[in-house]
Parts: structure tokens; sequence; C-alpha cells
């Protein structure tokens, strides 16, 4: 593929001693059977030998076997391929190594494909430390390929192996990590295993050859080239710039890494999450504190930030509204903090049940953290303290990547964060990745990161849900909020309510995009008082097919009823009842808020109940599924989720639980059929302390 994409390719490949020795072996044993059976007359076959075969006559047996496979596969593709054969001293001799530049370069000229090994029909057993003067000799397939990128000054060599890449120990060892970028420093960090399982060398030759051809100028890869269903992708992957396998370079960054961020995050964690639950207010207090104390940085930063991203000018108005902070923003900020920093004080460590399982052996269930949380988020930066502030109030660690357009504002925010965090040494528990990260890289670290939030658009939240396969994801992907107006609505409420669910933030998750009309309302002035309200608010209505069907000049017709605007735009359609509006919700909405405007309580109760939507209104605005309006604070998002937490998710959803047991030696076998203990199972008040309990007793 990435040849008929017009890239030049090589590929140095083995294989022809093991096809020759396939193939001598079968020889061997059919002469000996036809041999044995014309001695003996077609007697029983005895038992048959194969001898040892040697190296060089495999070698040269299985080259036609190795080519004609390879030949095979790429005349599938158009390909042509070619045979080159080489050995260490064609690298040697001056022209010799001319004539192989010239005839590679040639090839490629062509659109040939170069197939090279070396001739082991006719090489001598590699020679232990023969490098000399700075240049690798020939030993194996790794050296070769590293000798010829440096040789035909190739921009990538990608070393196929049958591990992911480099790990720092032996991998299958319990503390092996891969490493992602090496650097030629780190070499005495890392412990080489045993050799490869499919090549005479191992990983410390592919190592060695790696950083030879980077001193010579060649980017290299070592990656896992033994899966035939992903190899391929891998392969692309690489050439596309996708962390895969480990990248050996020569700069090394100033900042952590992203897997050190997250190493710092999880460990600094763990102490912010046994902190005294004061204390853990009083970082978040401080927190509320600086972001006003210091608004004139936030500002200003914001302000750059603005700049930019109107001189781009590739944002939308509703990002661009989005990305703006003002004093006003940062006023409310800060009071939804100081809500935070209340909760924070019974929120982990929480008994929410307590039961006496028999005599000195008590049961509880308890708050704690879910771990590390990583939020990713779009051009929002006030979402960057509302999540801090939850993470340190639930005692999670924190792994945040902002989008782009709010880097300056991100990283001000970020700075006061950590300074609010260093009043109790956690400093480290909330880590803003700075580098190029994609979604799918931070998405492999599976083994670290416990839950992803993604904050930002649909195709965000779609894009983090299909990338994190290990690794639960809470949110929504769409907001496809309805408000249905009954037929027993009052005009009132009906043009208070779409106003301000459509019209107060239309850019918003919990903004109205589909307004369900009852049949009875049309051609009545309460209708033409919503078509005059929603022209004057500049509102581009979409018609659905029912409600066009009534017109005779209708609006645009919505191309999908299942579209979320986020703009001034909205799609308005007609049901018969109550029963089918549901019906409408449940086959077009998202599940995240939807809204009935009545006085008819039957109904309202109706809608209320058959709905499982995360949010159902009766007679109130869509706007109002937000955590602070909850009383929450702030929130993380809104999830659509069945399991878990559902709607505005605040300190609440960031909490799991956990059980703890208190005994006095008890074993499972005191309570079978010969031991002498019974289980009671009894329910204890979990206001009462289990220390008051036992002095009770």
């Amino acid at each position: 593929m990435l040849q008929n994409q017009g890239r030049e390719m090589m590929i140095v490949t083995s294989g022809a001693v093991a096809f020759g020795k396939q193939r001598l072996r079968h020889e061997i044993l059919l002469s000996q059977s036809v041999r044995q059976a014309l001695h003996s007359g077609h007697s029983q076959l005895k038992d048959m030998s194969v001898p040892v075969l040697e190296a060089r006559a495999c070698a040269a047996a299985g080259q036609s076997g190795l080519m004609a496979l390879y030949e095979a596969m790429f005349t599938q593709y158009s390909t042509c391929t070619a045979q080159v054969l080489v050995t260490n001293l064609d690298f040697h001799d001056d022209q010799k190594r001319q004539n192989l530049n010239s005839t590679l370069q040639e090839l490629l000229r062509m659109n040939i494909v170069p197939i090279i090994n070396t001739n082991d029909a006719v090489v001598p057993p590699p020679e232990p430390n023969s490098d000399l003067q700075g240049v690798i000799s020939i030993k194996d397939n790794d050296s070769l390929a590293a000798r010829l990128a440096v040789e035909m000054k190739a921009d990538l060599l990608i070393a196929l192996s049958d591990v992911e890449g480099l790990y720092n120990s032996p991998p299958g060892t319990d503390d092996a990590k891969l490493i992602d970028i090496f650097y030629p420093g780190d070499q005495q960090s890392i412990t080489y295993g045993t050799k490869s399982r499919v090549g005479i060398g191992g990983m410390e030759a592919k190592v060695k050859a790696a950083l030879w051809a980077l001193q010579g100028g060649t980017s290299v890869v070592i990656a896992n080239g033994t899966n035939p269903k992903v190899t391929g992708h891998v392969i692309t992957d690489i050439v596309e710039g996708k962390k895969v396998g480990t990248f050996f370079s020569e700069i090394k960054p100033a900042g952590p890494s992203v897997e050190e961020q997250t190493e710092m995050a999880r460990n600094s964690g763990r102490t912010l999450a046994s902190l005294h639950p004061d204390q853990r207010s009083e970082i978040i207090c401080h927190l509320a504190d600086l972001l006003t104390e210091r608004k004139e940085d936030i500002l200003a930063a914001n302000k750059m930030d603005m700049d930019l991203a109107v001189s781009a000018g590739h944002l939308p108005s509703a990002m661009l509204k989005r990305l703006s902070l003002s004093p006003a923003k940062l006023n409310s900020l800060a009071i939804g903090l100081r809500q935070i920093a209340v909760s924070a004080q019974d929120s982990v460590g929480r008994v929410l049940r307590r039961t006496r399982v028999a005599h000195n052996l008590e049961l509880e269930q308890i708050t704690v953290p879910i771990g590390l949380l990583l939020v990713i988020f779009e051009a929002r930066p006030d979402c960057l303290p509302q999540v801090s502030a939850l993470s340190i109030a639930s005692g999670n660690a924190l792994l945040l990547k902002g989008g782009k357009e709010a880097s300056s504002t991100n990283r001000v925010l970020h700075q006061l964060t950590q300074e609010a965090l260093s009043l109790h040494g956690v400093s480290q528990a909330v880590q803003l990745v700075s580098t190029r990260e994609e979604v799918e890289d931070l998405c492999r670290l599976d083994k670290m990161i416990d839950l992803i939030i993604p904050r930002g658009s649909s195709q965000l939240v779609r894009d983090i849900q299909r990338a994190a396969k290990g690794i639960p994801v809470l949110g929504h992907s769409e907001g496809i909020c309805h408000v249905y107006v009954d037929a027993d609505a009052s005009a009132d409420k009906v043009m208070k309510i779409v106003r301000d669910s459509k019209c107060d933030y239309p850019a918003a998750c919990n903004a109205m995009e589909t307004l369900l009309v009852h049949r009875d309302i049309l051609r009545t002035p309460l209708f033409d008082q919503i078509i005059d309200l929603l022209r004057t608010e500049r509102v581009k209505i979409h018609a659905g097919p029912r409600f066009a069907s009534y017109l005779t000049f209708s609006p645009s017709e919505a191309k999908s009823l299942r579209t979320e605007y986020g703009d001034l735009e909205c799609c308005m359609e007609v049901v018969d009842s109550m029963q089918e509006a549901v019906d409408h919700i449940h086959k077009y909405g998202s599940s995240h808020t939807d809204v009935i405007i009545t006085d008819n309580e039957d109904t309202a109760e109706q809608f209320l109940q058959q709905l499982d939507s995360a949010c159902v209104f009766w007679n109130a605005s869509s706007r109002f599924a937000d955590g602070y309006r909850f009383g929450l604070g702030a929130e993380v998002g809104i999830s659509t989720a069945r399991i878990h937490a559902r709607g505005p998710v605040g300190l609440e959803g960031l909490l799991t639980t956990k059980w703890v047991l208190r005994g006095d030696g008890h074993t499972a076998a005191d309570f079978s059929e010969h031991g002498n203990m019974k289980y009671l199972h009894e329910n204890l008040p979990v206001g009462q302390s289990l220390a008051g309990q036992r002095d009770s007793n």
C-alpha cells in the first residue's frame, strides 16, 4: 500500500534457512523411504532419522522458496520485487558498496521493491565484537537493515519484533513497562532478556542497530510484527506518526512524558485521598480565592487565546463563547468551588451500610475515590478548575487534556490548581498534558487510568468511546433535548420555557434541539405566539415531516430528526398525544434531558414515569440539567449511561465503594455445619461508629 502511495520501500527479510530446512528435510525423508522400500521389498519401514542439516545448504535450497512466496504476495498488488543478496564484504569494499547502492537506487526508480537478505549460502559465521571504527558489521537482519538504512539515507527504519517494542526489563516480568520513546542516554537503564524466538538476534541487537542507524540520520521504530491481523496497520500507523512501539529519538523533551505524568498523578493522588476532609476543603477554598485574586492573569491569558482563535477564524461562534472567560464567569466559578468544598467534608470514607455479620464480625460499605481520572475537554477552560475541585473533593488523581485553543488559559489555571494543592504537599495530583498526545495514545494507558470523562463535541465523545477499549467512559455523545408542548399547556409557561431552553445558551448540551407540539395547538393563538417567539429570537426552524405536511409554505425540512444543532436552530414536529411524544423521544432522542409543558398532572406524571432519559422535567426549562443548578457545586459532565452515574455528575459520581470487614480471628469454617457460629446479618445504624457500638456491647 505504501509503495503504491509513491513511497520508496525496501524489505530486509530472513527465512531462507527455514524454507530450505523444511525442503531438505522433506527430500531426505522421501529419499530414505524410497531406498528402504526398494531394499526391503516394500516391507515395514524402520525408524528414519534426519541428519543435522548444514545452515548454508539450507539457505541455498530455501532462497527460491522465500522469493516465490514474496513474488506471489506482491503480484496480487501489481508490485514487482527483486532479490538482492549481500555479505559483510559487500559493505567493506568501496566498489561493491557503490554497486549495491546503484542497484538499489535503480530498482527504486523503477518502482520495484528490493527484498534484501544476507547470502547465507556463502557468508561466514558472525564474529563477536567485529564492529570496526564505528561501523556496524552485518551479524543479523537488524544490523543489515541499519547498515542499509544509513547507506541509502532512508527516512525511516521499522524493525519488527515478537514484542510490542522495547521494555525497561524483559517483557512478561512484573514491572516491565513499554518505552514509547527511547533516548541514547537511557541505554544503561534497560535490562535485556533472551534473544528473539523469531530470529538470530535479540532485543539487545535491535537496540544496538537502531542506535547506530539513528546516529546515521535515520529514524527508527521497533514494533510487533507477529500478528498477521494487525501488522499491516502497525506499519501504516507508524508511517502516519501514531504512537506504536518504541520510537528512537536523539532529542529528549524538557518536561515529563505523559506516562511519567500519569505515574506522578497516581502516586500523589493516593496521598490526596488519605488527607483529612478539612484539608481537601481548604485546598478547594484556596483555589476559589486564587480565581478571583489572580483574575487579571487569567483574563490576560484568555485574551491571548481568544485573539488567536478569532484571527485563525476556524472556530464556530458556539466554541468561541465557551472559550471566553469574564470576571463574572470567574466569580461564578469561585462560588461553585466553595459549594464543592462544603460537600467535600463528608464525601470520602462515608459509611453507606453497616452490618453485624456475626458476633464480633462487622461489615461496612464505605465511599472511596475511583482512582485516576482522565478528563479530555475542548475549548472550555472553565472546565479545568471545576473538574479539579471535584477531583480534589473526591480524593481522585486527575490527568487533564485540554484543547489547544485554550492552551494559555489552561496553563495559568493549572498553575493555580497546583499552587492550591501544594498547601498539603499534593501538587502533583492534578496533571495537565501539554504534549501533543493523541486521544488514542492516552487511551492506551488502561493499566493506570480508571475512568475517562470527555467534555466536548459529540464527535469527540464518540472518538474516545471508540478508542477507550479497556477504560470506562462517562459521558454522553449527543445532547438531543426535547420540549413537548401538551394540549393542556398554559401559554405563559410555554413562552418562558421554550425561550430559555433554546435561546439562553444554544451551544450547551442541555439546550432544546427539538420542539414537539400537540396537534390540537396547531392554528391556535398559542402556536402563532411560539412561531413569533422563535422568529424574534432568530431561531431557524427545521420542519419535521409531519409538521411540514400541515403547511403550505413550510420552513426547510429537517434532514434528520436526530440532530444536535448547538446553535439558534431547532427541529419542530407535530404529535397526536403525550404517548406519541414519548415514543418519538425514545426513537430520536439521546436520553439526555426532555421536558413536558402541561397543566394536566396525570399527563405529566405519565410522561415522567415512561420516559427513561437521564433528566425528565415538568414545566421547567431543559437548562436546569446542570450540576450547579442541581446544587452539586459543579459537574464533570452529564452522563446518559445506564450504570454508575446518570444525569449531571457531581461529587457523588466520582466515588465508588469498598467493603471493610472487621473480625476477631473468624474463618469460614466457623460457620459450617460443624462450626460453632451462626450468621446474624443484623443491619446497624450507619450514623453510629463501630467503636461506640462495641462499647455498648
